[in-house]
């Protein structure tokens, strides 16, 4: 029984994601919704990068504060 409530639940939300791309793709046309999509991945990509970049820069503190040189490290 509890496959069948969830395989409807599942269903549903296939429908209904389904009907929203849908209406999105009608809203904005097809050059709307790639538009959207890019500037989407665009910002993922910005944020990763910020992301890398704080990585880096907290690297660089530990490690000076630690008083380890990048050379001394060996790479495996």
């Amino acid at each position: 029984m509890k496959r069948f409530v969830w395989m409807g639940i599942g269903v549903a939300v296939g429908v209904i994601a389904f009907r929203k791309v849908t209406e999105a793709q009608a809203n904005l046309g097809a050059e709307g919704l790639n538009r959207a999509v890019g500037r989407l991945t665009d910002g993922v990509y910005d944020f990763a990068d910020a992301v890398r970049a704080g990585m880096r820069e907290r690297e660089t503190d530990l490690r000076s504060a630690l008083g380890i040189d990048s050379q001394d490290v060996a790479r495996r």
